[in-house]
């Protein structure tokens, strides 16, 4: 790819996937590679050499020097043969599921304009829906990755914390951060999952039971069930045991809590210092946020992990080495844009009910393009067992073939 054929690709985005205000240099490519001939997005919160990290905020983005090295991943691509294209937009210091950035705007959805593209991998998401480029990175502490790929209808992988560092990029919360990309195919979904994953040893064998998480169906909106319910069902033709699970017993909302107070207090310990320092100009929604998070205890914090550690086991103990288990990605299709600040906070509310169990057990997750409710996509995800990525992603891919080879 040339010089032009990139400004070509930016240039056609009428979405406001890429970051114009913070643009990167063309770096060369390996011209040979498992990933050659693909083109791919990195969210602006991973390191470019030479170049400044902008993680959504213009002060942020001044007050922050030159990065001097590459995050790893970005290096792992390149050398796989993947061209980097541009930065992708997101939400102010990623602290947001919904896509909405006050300060630089909002990138469009492609699927759904007058809807949120979700986040805070918002721009990522959307070059990949809008077919700007192949495949597109970001990270996912609550559902980054996952949110945006059932809002835009394509592919998002939360990966396995201990598989794989969101390296190269701010700490947000490190208990939970983790690396994701988005696809709108599984096979390229996969690749680029081989590109990352590729000191995991290949899976033997893909997981031969489903757990149905009926406690989290019981958290989608009543319009969304019956589709989402009959979406299980075909994904559970493909395994030899079935299972339905309660996998919470009940006290999801607790799990969210849980998952709260720790990402909260870590966040207040990250950046605390630069807030006060710098006194940002935050949207609403965020300034509400961090503010609350300067309020965490440690108190708090101590009962909150101990409960963690819990969790963790307890998930662990159920899905074993050959589960996995499936749950709706979000609890209902993308809220409206001019949906007032009540409604979005209660729909991030119940959406982390939804996406706190991965982070909480450092587990793999996947949203697949599974439903449309009045033609707006809403995902299906799967979540793996502690470093299964690899499997799950082949998984992912044995779905989407059999999705595709019966016309669905």
């Amino acid at each position: 790819m040339s010089a032009c054929d990139r400004e070509a690709i930016i240039a056609a985005d009428r979405w406001g996937a890429f970051c114009g205000y913070n643009p990167i240099p063309h770096l060369p490519t390996a011209p040979h590679g498992p990933l050659a001939g693909l083109t791919w997005a990195s969210k602006d919160v991973f390191a470019i050499r030479g170049t400044r990290t902008g993680f959504g905020s213009p002060e942020w983005l001044a007050t922050h020097g030159p990065e001097p090295a590459n995050a790893p991943n970005v290096d792992r691509f390149l050398a796989a043969g993947a061209r980097l294209i541009a930065k992708t937009q997101l939400d102010e210091m990623v602290y947001s599921l919904l896509g909405v950035n006050q300060r630089y705007g909002t990138p469009l959805n492609p699927r759904a304009p007058d809807r949120v593209p979700g986040g805070s991998s918002s721009g990522s998401a959307v070059a990949v829906a809008a077919g700007l480029v192949d495949f597109a990175t970001g990270t996912d502490c609550a559902g980054s990755v996952r949110i945006p790929a059932s809002f835009c209808g394509i592919y998002g992988i939360r990966a396995s914390k201990s598989a794989v560092e969101a390296e190269g990029s701010p700490p947000f919360a490190q208990s939970f951060d983790a690396l994701g990309w988005c696809a709108r195919s599984a096979e390229v979904l996969e690749r680029a999952g081989d590109v990352l994953l590729g000191h995991l040893p290949a899976p033997r064998a893909l997981p031969t039971r489903l757990l149905i998480a009926d406690d989290a169906l019981q958290l989608a909106s009543p319009a969304t069930r019956a589709p989402l319910a009959q979406a299980i069902e075909r994904v559970a033709a493909h395994f030899e045991r079935v299972s339905h699970v309660s996998f919470a017993d009940g006290r999801l909302v607790e799990w969210a809590e849980v998952f709260r107070v720790i990402q909260a207090y870590e966040i207040w310990a990250n950046h605390g210092e630069w807030i006060r320092a710098v006194n940002p100009t935050f949207g609403a929604g965020i300034r509400e946020r961090f503010a609350l998070a300067s309020t965490v205890s440690a108190d708090a914090v101590v009962a909150a992990r101990k409960r963690h550690v819990e969790i963790k086991t307890a998930l662990h103990d159920l899905l074993g080495e050959s589960s996995v288990m499936v749950l709706p990605t979000s609890p209902d299709v993308a809220p409206r844009l001019e949906a007032q600040s009540a409604e979005l906070d209660d729909f991030r509310r119940r959406a982390l009910r939804l996406l706190c169990a991965a982070g909480l057990g450092a587990l793999p997750q996947v949203s697949i393009p599974a439903v449309e409710i009045g033609g707006l996509p809403l995902g299906l995800s799967l979540v793996g067992a502690p470093r299964s990525d690899r499997a799950l992603l082949a998984l992912t891919r044995m779905l989407d073939a059999g999705r595709s080879g019966s016309g669905a």
